[in-house]
């Protein structure tokens, strides 16, 4: 029988991150001419944090680490995720050999799931299969195979890209700020935003100094830099980068205007 799943109901789980946080000692210790003892000894100070995150000087973020467990998310979502290489994934395996015991899942949209269309089979014939008959095809198929010993490192070429992965992921602070203005944006594909949202609801309870601003590109900025390709659902209510350079030049230019072309002339 299919193990059916469907996006959006992905599961995060942080399993280690917050409490202690390391970044306003890693800033002291840049700064400070005291002992590393006492340094480690003050009591730890929410003003310095806010400061390393207003001045954009993020390197001290790096000493704090945060690992997610993910699971009920398809390869679609992992091949996207693991483009950010500052960052540490070990995946559940598709190759060990378990016995004809591994779980078939599957990870789609219900649309799709549902979604029926001709297809003409081998032979000739044609019929009218579901997206849902596709994936039950393809399980009945990997078992198959199970069946005649074929290894699973091998079968496992053909699993389509709903397949469920599961994963365990460390970023650090600075790291996790950067992904989450991309992959919490709107333009975000809808279920790697899903998991960069949870894992920011995570982060932000965890550690709300660290991520008090933290979001997509258009919170932690103020604009939205994606200018022609903006969302269509924040057109008019986030300003664009290019706007944004617009009205600065304006104001900058109403401050201080520029002398009259004939105080530059020669006697």
């Amino acid at each position: 029988m299919l193990d059916e799943k469907f996006t959006g109901n992905g599961k995060v789980v942080l399993l280690a991150g917050g409490g202690k946080i390391y970044t306003d000692i890693a800033a002291r210790f840049v700064r400070s001419e005291r002992d590393l003892e006492d340094i480690v000894a003050s009591p730890y100070s929410k003003k310095i944090v806010e400061n390393i995150l207003s001045s954009g000087h993020r390197a001290a973020l790096e000493f704090d680490f945060f690992i997610f467990g993910l699971e009920g998310y398809s390869r679609v979502t992992e091949t996207q995720l693991v483009r950010k290489r500052l960052a540490s994934y070990l995946i559940k395996s598709g190759r060990a050999e378990l016995g004809g015991k591994r779980r078939y899942s599957v990870v789609y949209p219900r649309g799709v799931a549902e979604f029926t269309a001709p297809v003409t089979l081998p032979g000739g014939a044609t019929v009218n299969l579901s997206g849902r008959d596709l994936a039950d095809l393809g399980r009945q198929w990997y078992e198959a195979g199970l069946d005649a010993d074929l290894p699973e490192e091998d079968l496992r070429y053909l699993k389509p890209q709903a397949t469920e992965f599961k994963a365990i992921v460390g970023m650090n602070a600075h790291a996790l700020l950067d992904w989450f203005s991309i992959r919490c944006c709107r333009n975000a594909q809808h279920e790697i935003r899903h998991l960069a949202w949870q894992m920011l609801r995570l982060c932000r309870k965890a550690a709300p100094d660290l991520f008090a601003g933290a979001g997509p590109n258009c919170v932690q900025l103020g604009y939205c830099p994606e200018n022609a390709l903006q969302n269509a659902r924040c057109r008019g209510r986030i300003i664009t980068k290019d706007e944004a350079m617009a009205l600065l030049r304006s104001a900058r230019g109403a401050a201080a205007a520029p002398p009259a072309q004939d105080e530059f002339a020669g006697d």
